[in-house]
């Protein structure tokens, strides 16, 4: 049959339709530059759409005394001193404007009965500094940015899948993909390229993404142009997922249900958090509620699912309707489940990417010319440990920044050389695959992937597990190359789900020979052979196929922050 291919030229292209694309787009649009962005989920179920408890900016409408120096603090301290410092003052000086830039886009926000943005204790922050919209903060962000993009007649594609970049001579021209349900190619001629097509937690069994989402895409991207990735093992696990159905495991119970006091007790009804954190019980941050859970399952202490029981059926039923309404309404969605009388059984599920695309901190470029990579493609904030509502704040500010980087440029190119070459690749690589034939199945591989990671890379690693999930995987790689795809009369996913392997595969890669080298215990990353921190892995570990990994310094941290980098009381607070 013949293919029909559609080629576009643009200024900036944006791969991804969450909140770090679109707001880029916006920024673009808003600048006067010409932009396209291309998706391969419908822009209203992106990512982002998930994302519950708040974004994170230091208004101090709650604590007056609350400053970005403070917030930035904070951030530095929950990273375990991996998070590039200067990465980290231009969000947190950034990110009241992120603010002020949703609600200028028409954002609802949640206020005080005086019109102050509310704004609540999130994890390890030393004050109230979480903006919010209920517990659906990421959703009404995501709205906020789609209708601010129609505003501005910024053209988005839909249900397109991008398969390489297109390079020459270490400068991206562009990129190349096809339509999801008709099999069209599209070659798209761009100046610059921003890459924000999110992480890698689908590699895992249990994970908070969708099905063919976050299966490492960006990474794929990046490093087949010739960028690199830093810090791929440094992923954050979340306590809370739920087990069943088989389909949904993994799914977020939001952490505002141990926020609001919700209990966790193991299948001998012990409130378990006793022996980990006595004094924050529940409260406790993400990593450390994580490895509990996960402790007390590989014990034996586990439900018969291999889980553990999150209680909130004590709580008054007016709190739960009000406070944990999304939670209430998933539950028995997905279980008829009524979590006012009955527990959650949860089990701890690979939740964010930490690391991601290397990125300089002031614009986010990458070591490829005019290509860029944003939101949780990229790393530098977040080190390991995430705070929560960090991400959507970093989504806000570096969208911003990293929109005007990009069409400036634009603006200082002569001239953009291309490659027919690099086209050729691109269209060979679909071509080849399309007439693959072989005995392997693709999605069976997929799962190879993720019962090797959730096996030896999960919550807690060793160096005899991450040495038996590299042999492992070296056997799924080989047997990758007798794969069979078929597209059908539904469309072409199976082709999309040969791409979303490859990307598996080369994050699955890149996570296990990282997590072998950080041979320490440093906060989501939990070396059982390796217990203690060691102040000599007080270092970004960079990843290449090339090269392997290099270790890379981080920035001495400003005195103005450092001082404030205390404890921070954890009463009352969820951290996380």
């Amino acid at each position: 049959m013949a293919i029909t291919e559609q080629r576009i030229s643009t200024t900036v292209l944006v791969i991804g339709t969450g909140g770090a694309g679109l707001r880029a787009a916006i920024e673009l649009a808003e600048a006067g530059a010409d932009v396209l962005a291309v998706g391969k989920r419908p822009k209203e179920d992106a990512h982002t759409a998930l994302a519950a408890g708040g974004i994170n900016a230091a208004l101090g409408t709650m604590d007056p005394e609350d400053s970005w120096q403070q917030h930035a603090a904070d951030t530095l301290k929950e990273s375990y001193l991996l998070a590039d410092p200067r990465t980290v003052e231009i969000v947190t000086q950034g990110a009241a404007r992120g603010v002020g830039d949703l609600e200028r886009y028409g954002m609802a926000f949640a206020r005080e009965e005086d019109g102050r943005i509310s704004q609540r204790f999130f994890g390890a922050h030393k004050f109230r500094r979480t903006a919010f919209a209920g517990d659906y903060t990421g959703l009404e962000i995501q709205r906020t940015l789609i209708r601010r993009a129609e505003q501005l007649n910024v053209p988005v594609l839909d249900g397109v899948y991008i398969t390489r970049l297109l390079v020459h001579d270490g400068a991206v021209f562009g990129a190349y993909g096809f339509d999801l349900t008709h099999g069209t190619r599209y070659l798209i001629h761009a100046d610059a390229v921003i890459l924000a097509a999110g992480g890698h937690t689908r590699i895992w069994r249990r994970t908070s993404s969708r099905r063919d989402e976050n299966t490492g895409d960006s990474f794929r991207l990046a490093v087949e142009a010739g960028a690199r990735l830093r810090d791929p093992e440094l992923v954050q696990f979340h306590p809370s997922g739920i087990i069943e159905p088989e389909n949904a495991a993994g799914t977020l119970v939001s952490e505002a249900a141990r926020g609001e006091g919700g209990i966790l007790r193991n299948a001998l009804g012990e409130r378990f958090m006793n022996r980990y954190d006595p004094a924050r019980m529940e409260l406790s941050t993400r990593d450390r509620v994580a490895l509990a859970s996960y402790t007390e399952i590989k014990e034996g202490r586990g439900t018969p699912k291999g889980g553990v029981w999150l209680d909130v059926s004590h709580l008054p039923r007016q709190t739960i309707m009000t406070r944990l309404p999304r939670v209430y309404q998933t539950l028995l969605d997905l279980q008829m489940l009524d979590i006012t009388r009955e527990p959650i059984e949860i089990a701890p599920t690979a939740h964010y990417s930490m690391g991601g695309v290397w990125v300089r901190p002031e614009d986010h470029s990458t070591d490829v010319r005019g290509l860029y990579a944003i939101g949780e493609a990229s790393s530098g904030l977040h080190g390991a440990n995430r705070l929560g509502g960090n991400s959507l704040i970093e989504l806000l500010v570096f969208g911003r920044i990293t929109g005007r980087a990009a069409a400036a440029y634009s603006q200082s190119l002569t001239a953009q050389p291309r490659s027919a070459s690099a086209v050729a690749q691109a269209r060979a690589e679909i071509d080849d695959l399309l007439v693959a034939d072989g005995p392997e199945n693709v999605r069976a591989l997929q799962r190879a992937i993720r019962n090797t990671m959730t096996e030896h890379a999960g919550v807690v690693r060793d160096e005899e597990g991450l040495r038996a999930g590299i042999s492992e995987l070296a056997a799924i790689e080989k047997r990758m190359e007798d794969v069979g795809v078929h597209p059908d009369i539904a469309g072409f996913q199976d082709l999309a789900h040969a791409f979303d392997l490859k990307s598996a595969a080369l994050s699955a890669r890149a996570t296990l020979e990282a997590a072998l080298e950080r041979r320490e215990t440093r906060g989501c990353h939990n070396r059982s052979d390796y217990p203690h921190q060691d102040p000599a892995q007080q270092v970004n570990l960079v990843w290449s196929p090339t090269t392997g990994i290099t270790r890379e310094s981080i920035p001495a941290i400003p005195d103005e922050i450092s001082s404030l980098m205390t404890e921070v009381s954890t009463d009352g607070k969820l951290a996380e």
